[in-house]
Order: C-alpha cells, then sequence, then structure tokens
C-alpha cells in the first residue's frame, strides 16, 4: 500500500514534514500545537492552544478521510503536568463518551518556546 502525506495547510509545518501519515487504515499524526490555524500566532493561554489543539487534530484526522472516532490513542505534552484542566475540558468536549474515548498518556513538554501543549495521535479505519 502506498504512504499517503497528509498535509492541513492552515497548519502545516514549516519543515518538509506532513501533518500526518496513512498507509491503508493506519494514521499517525506528526506533532500538533495550539497554534491558531488562522493567524499562525501561538497563543499565550493554555485554554485557548488547548482549544486550537484539539481543532487542529479534527482538521487533520478528517484530512486523512477519518473521523475522531478512529483515533485510538493520543499523547500529549504539556508544559505543566499539574494543570490539566483545560485538556480534560476540551478532551471531554471532543470525547464525551466514557465507553467511547481514545487511550491517552501525558508526557513533559520540553521544547523551548510558547508552546504550553502540543500532541499527537495514532488512528486506525475499519473497513
Amino acid at each position: 500500500m502506498p504512504r499517503q502525506s497528509i498535509i492541513v495547510r492552515s497548519i502545516a509545518h514549516n519543515l518538509p514534514v506532513p501533518n500526518a501519515c496513512r498507509i491503508g487504515n493506519m494514521i499517525m499524526s506528526g506533532s500538533i500545537s495550539g497554534i491558531d490555524p488562522i493567524t499562525h500566532d501561538m497563543p499565550k493561554t493554555l485554554e485557548t492552544q488547548c482549544a486550537n489543539m484539539f481543532a487542529n487534530m479534527k482538521a487533520i484526522i478528517e484530512s486523512a478521510g477519518a473521523s475522531t472516532d478512529d483515533i485510538l490513542k493520543i499523547t500529549v505534552f504539556i508544559r505543566d503536568r499539574n494543570n490539566r484542566g483545560p485538556l480534560d475540558q476540551e478532551w471531554l468536549r471532543m470525547f464525551p463518551n466514557p465507553n467511547s474515548r481514545p487511550a491517552r498518556h501525558a508526557q513533559p513538554l520540553t521544547i523551548e518556546g510558547p508552546a504550553l501543549i502540543q500532541c499527537d495521535f495514532c488512528a486506525y479505519l475499519a473497513d
């Protein structure tokens, strides 16, 4: 099966790297930040970055021909692991059904710059 690069122009990486990659029924994303897809600015608050991150994730998975229901696992990288309230709020908004949520794991975000949170995901599309 050929590999397919998934690129969402409004949040495309500056490097020659796609937002995600699809082979067959598997989709893996690269790093997804909370950047504003219209202004390309990084908001200052964790709340806004979280909202943007989830919206950007949705745009990527839909560009791959899938939906957020197809996401199996999300790894979140967060600057302050003790401040997960805004993350959980957006998580519950996107995945309200407690019987149908992807797995999630949080890691420390150690990159430089204004990002307070990032994520990546793995998805599988049923035939």
